[in-house]
């Protein structure tokens, strides 16, 4: 693929309490992630830290990826 954003990065926890938040929120937020245009992949993925989540992220276009970034969305659902 050429062109697009693609980011990789690590979502560090401060303790078992926000790990659990992520655990819990995860598949709704890698859903509706998946469901916004322009978005080519998303997936947020535990490492062997239990307080340490690997997110990789691919978007068609710069435009995609800033709908992505608008922080409008809840994807607590709910919580």
């Amino acid at each position: 693929m050429t062109g697009g954003v693609v980011l990789t990065g690590l979502l560090v926890c401060a303790n078992t309490e926000e790990a659990d938040i992520v655990g819990r929120l995860r598949a709704r937020h890698i859903e509706l992630t998946r469901a916004e245009p322009g978005c080519l992949s998303f997936d947020v993925v535990r490492t062997d830290d239990l307080l340490i989540w690997q997110v990789d992220e691919r978007f068609i276009d710069d435009e995609a990826f800033a709908f992505h970034q608008q922080p409008v969305r809840d994807t607590s659902g709910g919580e």
